[in-house]
């Protein structure tokens, strides 16, 4: 299908950072065919009158864990370990199948119609969410985010059902649907592992030429523990055991990294994924991301699971990235405008090794469209400043993925919104927390 949308201002994300108005950005099947103030010629199928409208590329949540949707504000008030040990990993214990799928489905259609076209997602009963999602049409790396907390000498492949786990989703998921689903490898983190597992994970990726995921430095105690337990930091011991060498990986959170280990994730193409959110409200810290940008690291932007967020509106994190820096460093420029918008677009796309991102000729088609006719948009003295701290995902018109219009409007084309609502209230809630959810 073609599609041309017309008299657009289009915010490109390309390498000048370009905004051009009353543009034209035409889509021929799943790619952008041109971009310019021009007209280009021929007929198209559809028409999309972008008259007082922003297209952008769409946002890519590059860390989260999107059955977690089901939890959503269940054991507020706590740190990470408390929450994680007491509250999450019970009800966690109780999913099935059926109930991984609500929960992916609602947490899908979130994201959907607050503008994200492309995820990373780590979690359990990863085939099932790969179903949901390829329904759904947005883009996904997936990662089963590989435990192992038996003693390292009993360590075996065949017997560690997150090496099984890896394989089987590697086999089936990888590349699936012209690479709408890509596979990563993962190890959930260091604390929750042991080397043999890391070194196995490691191999794994290289041989299979896979990226890699992980949750890095979440907290204080996370980060020193591990200094105690190997006299490294979390980035440190996992580069050691080759877990970065895969080529391209993605460490989640990064909130007590050093200078060391920025060094190491420059060189080895570990990308930061900031989760401004989750990390305020655990009480876990803030991440030093204008420090890693300045010392080579690629940082793009994640919500981390609706458990801890409580919304999948990555636009709230776009503002809070930009906001939490000039805060805490007394800077308004610590972190612009602009630098904002890139993690949540072209270094999400870098981070994820995705074509998207940018508006640009070649590229994936993962648009959408924000209306800046809206009360909390109006007026506009500058386009960027208006996305990064006036936004929010309400004012998402469309988004299209893969060159497919899959929300527009208000109406989920990919999607049974009543189908997920019944599944979730009648299902899967009673299922975590009983009859009286």
């Amino acid at each position: 299908m073609s599609v041309l949308f017309e008299h657009v201002t289009a915010v490109t994300m390309d390498e000048e950072r370009r905004i051009l108005k009353d543009a034209y950005v035409a889509v021929e099947g799943s790619r952008i065919a041109s971009v310019g103030t021009q007209r280009p010629q021929g007929a198209f199928d559809r028409v999309i009158d972008g008259a007082g409208k922003v297209l952008m590329p769409g946002f890519v949540n590059a860390h989260t864990h999107l059955p977690m949707t089901l939890m959503r504000g269940y054991g507020g008030g706590q740190d990470l370990q408390h929450w994680l040990n007491d509250f999450i990993f019970p009800a966690e214990a109780k999913l099935d199948q059926r109930a991984v799928a609500a929960g992916t489905g609602l947490g899908l259609a979130e994201m959907i119609a607050s503008g994200v076209t492309c995820v990373a997602d780590m979690y359990m009963k990863t085939g099932t969410i790969a179903r949901q999602i390829v329904e759904a049409g947005i883009s996904a790396n997936l990662s089963c985010g590989g435990v192992y907390f038996g003693a390292p000498e009993d360590f075996s492949p065949e017997t560690c059902g997150d090496c099984r786990n890896q394989i089987a989703l590697t086999e089936e998921w990888h590349g699936a649907n012209d690479g709408q689903i890509l596979v990563d490898a993962s190890v959930h983190a260091e604390y929750t592992s042991n080397p043999p597992l890391w070194r196995w994970m490691a191999d794994y990726a290289m041989e299979h030429r896979l990226n890699m995921h992980v949750h890095v430095s979440e907290t204080a105690s996370e980060h020193q523990a591990c200094l105690e337990r190997w006299g490294r930091t979390p980035t440190q011991v996992l580069d050691q055991y080759g877990v970065w060498d895969s080529g391209r990986a993605l460490a989640a959170h990064c909130v007590y990294t050093t200078p060391e280990d920025w060094a190491i994730m420059s060189k080895k193409h570990v990308s930061c994924v900031h989760n401004p959110w989750s990390n305020l409200k655990l009480g876990s810290g803030v991440a030093p991301v204008p420090d890693m940008l300045r010392a080579g690291v690629n940082v793009a932007l994640g919500t981390d699971g609706m458990s801890s967020h409580n919304s999948a509106d990555l636009f709230s994190d776009v503002k809070l990235a930009a906001c939490l820096q000039a805060g805490v460093r007394r800077d308004p420029m610590a972190l612009s405008a602009c630098q904002a918008l890139e993690m949540a677009t072209v270094n999400g796309a870098e981070a994820l090794g995705r074509d998207t991102g940018v508006i640009a000729p070649g590229k994936t088609a993962d648009l959408i469209l924000v209306d800046f006719s809206a009360p909390n948009l109006t007026p506009c003295h500058d386009v960027a400043e208006n996305l990064v701290y006036a936004a929010h995902g309400s004012n998402v018109d469309m988004n299209m993925a893969r060159g497919k219009v899959i929300y527009e409007k208000g109406e989920f084309f990919t999607l049974d919104l009543e189908r997920i609502r019944y599944e979730v209230e009648r299902y899967a809630l009673p299922l975590l927390f009983g009859s009286n959810a």
